[in-house]
């Protein structure tokens, strides 16, 4: 059966315009967080396939999405490397920090694929349980923007630590970079050997780099994990998400060599039409907090980026993920009015 959204992006485009949103399995829907409640802590929710595979599915039978984005964390790479990682109520993620040479030599590869194998487990669960049609997206996160969590042991609003180490310490910056990249490189496709079809990479943090860095520390280590997914698995289109790169974004489509890019809320359409369309598919970018809102506004802004973007290859999606307060109806809204729309 064809896989609207998977072709899409290897540049088959049809008539009506695939779908999924980022964070569709989430604190907005009355039956995740009831699930939620049966997890002892968040990181043994994402290490429980039978929760895992429920959540991922709850939006598909909901509003029958094109795609189904694999239910985890881009902390399931640290953690798999030995890093410890926790979840605090309030305060979001906690890590014990990396920031010596000592501290990094307590990481390794050996063993990850143990420690995180439940994560493969749930994706082979959900190639059996997702309907013929829809695309099934694994996912991780970017060695720069996991690398601010490892380094500074928690979210940051500037991310300092890192960049300071990146500046001030090279060398073992360099050394936790490509202990990622490869870590990252495996378990994508470990992903692709139990079943999914697709993966996304996600940069959530690419917007705090001037230029060099954003080049050394984004575009580098992207392009390092994409030639060695596709040094395994040639036909598995990859998604990059280098969030509010601004003026890079071209430049990241055109070095990374990617299937697709996913666009931020800020991505002019023009832009992207002209720009990076003939060079990707693209994906985005209608504002989550607009979903909020819904009503006409939230219609008349998903019918302008359809319109927009229908000239080229585009997956219909926001411009980041769902938040909590995102009432179920109005998403039941977006997902009709996406469907209904004819390129």
């Amino acid at each position: 059966m064809v896989k609207p959204l998977l072709e899409t992006l290897k540049g088959n485009p049809g008539n009506k315009v695939p779908f999924w949103f980022m964070r569709q399995a989430g604190r907005y829907l009355p039956e995740y967080r009831e699930i939620r409640k049966t997890a002892p802590s968040f990181m043994d929710f994402c290490y429980n396939p039978d929760k895992a595979t429920e959540v991922t599915l709850q939006p598909i039978r909901r509003y029958g999405m094109d795609g189904a984005i694999l239910f985890a964390d881009i902390l399931v790479v640290p953690d798999g490397l030995g890093q410890k990682v926790w979840f605090e109520a309030g305060h979001g993620p906690k890590l014990d920090a990396v920031k010596t040479l000592d501290s990094f030599n307590k990481l390794s590869l050996n063993g990850f694929h143990q420690r995180v194998g439940n994560v493969y487990e749930t994706v082979s669960r959900l190639r059996k349980a997702l309907p013929e049609n829809v695309t099934l997206l694994g996912f991780a996160g970017a060695p720069w923007t996991v690398a601010t969590y490892m380094i500074e042991g928690a979210g940051s609003k500037d991310h300092a630590a890192a960049r300071q180490m990146g500046y001030g310490n090279p060398e073992l910056f360099g050394k936790i970079l490509d202990m990622l990249v490869d870590a990252t490189a495996e378990y994508l496709c470990k992903q692709i050997e139990a079943g999914a079809d697709v993966v996304q990479i996600f940069d959530s943090w690419s917007a705090a780099l001037p230029e060099t860095m954003f080049e050394k520390w984004v575009i580098e280590p992207t392009k390092a994990i994409v030639e060695k997914v596709r040094a395994k698995h040639s036909e598995t289109p990859i998604i990059g998400f280098p969030r509010l790169a601004g003026a890079m974004l071209k430049r990241y489509t055109e070095e990374t060599d990617v299937n697709g890019v996913s666009l931020d809320t800020g991505v002019p359409l023009g832009y992207a039409a002209r720009e990076i369309q003939p060079l990707a598919c693209v994906q985005g970018n209608l504002d989550p907090h607009l979903v909020v809102s819904g009503g006409d506004a939230m219609v008349k802004e998903a019918l302008r980026i359809l319109e927009g973007l229908k000239a080229g290859s585009h997956i219909f999606n926001l411009g980041h993920g769902f938040v909590p307060e995102t009432p179920p109806e109005n998403v039941a809204l977006l997902s009709e009015t996406i469907k209904n729309f004819n390129r």
